[in-house]
């Protein structure tokens, strides 16, 4: 049996912060999640950095880990015979910190994590009459852009960890009814109370929080609350101005001034028109500046003229040649 190196299992250094522990692991639970991961090993990069959270997460168990750690690094063997010096988890409590969320069982767990903190828990359980609230889970949610601006009641299968008849943890699939508000935008998370693991010694069960990601868009981009559509003029609208009519998200249309002389990247505001909120977002239109083909005589005709009569502008005299 090696010794488990949990910094490295989630890509920290030693002196990592709580909080840089918390933003590891839910990255690294995004990558590696099975509901959503495409890669070959997901569920057991997944148990792994479940395991190395659960301990790294929690001050007591990291506390211990570390003076284990240390021990080894003076003249233990890291390396297949590791074994636990007797008495090493002295002083020490191990527990389930209630409410922090993340991994889903010990008995998915190494047999390393088993020999230095299984035995260890279970006395420290006896010992205080373990009674903890269930973790909360964290699954993801990908949803389209109209469902965002209207609000849907989705059906959704998720795989969870449960025990089954025989004591051992698996991935079973369940079936949830979810209701996705107006207005939500990518990266929000949206509740689901008691649908997390279940508590011990009678305490309620965790909570799910899903992460919403919106679907791609064929002309809209969300950045947050707002929305941005490229918008194509021509040469001479954008010369010129002109009034021209543009597709709303919510399916109306409407007619937007475009001012003489605009640029390739100019943004217009439509205010309100983004996403729903308490501060509704926005609609940006980026000004994208099409050139017709000059694939006639006319066409050629009219860039001649317009050279002829443009001879005094020099589109690279910023240039200094």
């Amino acid at each position: 049996m090696d010794f488990k190196d949990y910094y490295a299992a989630l890509g920290l250094e030693r002196s990592a912060t709580e909080d840089e522990v918390r933003k590891a692991y839910r990255k690294l639970a995004r990558k590696y999640h099975p509901d959503v991961s495409k890669e070959a090993d997901a569920e057991t990069r997944m148990r792994e950095v479940n395991e190395a959270y659960d301990v790294l997460r929690d001050k007591e168990k990291r506390a211990a880990y570390d003076q284990l750690a240390d021990r080894v690094a003076r003249g233990g063997s890291p390396h297949g015979d590791f074994q636990a010096p007797p008495g090493w988890d002295e002083g020490f409590e191990f527990h389930h910190a209630p409410g922090q969320g993340g991994p889903a069982d010990h008995a998915q767990f190494s047999e390393f994590f088993s020999s230095i903190f299984g035995d260890a828990q279970r006395r420290s359980a006896q010992r205080q009459n373990f009674r903890a609230r269930g973790e909360d889970h964290h699954a993801a949610i990908e949803i389209t852009l109209e469902d965002a601006l209207k609000g849907v009641e989705r059906e959704i299968t998720l795989r969870a960890m449960e025990v089954d008849d025989q004591g051992h943890m698996q991935w079973k699939p369940r079936t949830l009814e979810v209701k996705i508000p107006p207005g939500v935008h990518p990266g929000q998370y949206i509740r689901l109370a008691g649908q997390g693991m279940p508590g011990h010694g009678g305490e309620p069960a965790g909570d799910l929080y899903l992460e919403v990601r919106i679907a791609p868009h064929k002309l809209y981009r969300v950045e947050e609350r707002d929305l941005y559509m490229t918008l194509p003029v021509t040469p001479s609208e954008a010369a010129l101005g002109a009034q021209v009519q543009v597709p709303t998200p919510t399916g109306g249309v409407v007619e937007v001034t475009v001012p003489r002389n605009a640029r390739n990247g100019l943004k217009l505001r439509l205010k309100g028109r983004g996403l729903a909120g308490k501060t509704p977002g926005d609609l940006y239109l980026l000004i994208d500046i099409v050139l017709p083909p000059a694939d006639s005589d006319a066409a050629r005709k009219a860039y001649e003229d317009l050279a002829r009569a443009s001879t005094a502008f020099s589109p690279r005299s910023h240039l200094g040649v």
